[in-house]
């Protein structure tokens, strides 16, 4: 039988480590959708032409 500590112990490692991957997740979404942003302004720059 598992005690109430190590219980909520485990609970509690889980749900941080959940957290943990979601907050990596995220940033990973932040970053592609910045690059491609960045990228789609690179792409107009170009066709634009240098002297705009």
């Amino acid at each position: 039988m598992v005690s109430g500590k190590r219980l909520a112990d485990l609970g509690y490692k889980a749900f941080s480590g959940s957290m943990m991957l979601l907050t990596l997740y995220g940033g990973y979404l932040c970053g592609v959708r910045t690059y491609r942003i960045l990228q789609r302004r690179r792409e107009r720059q170009a066709v634009a032409g240098p002297d705009s």
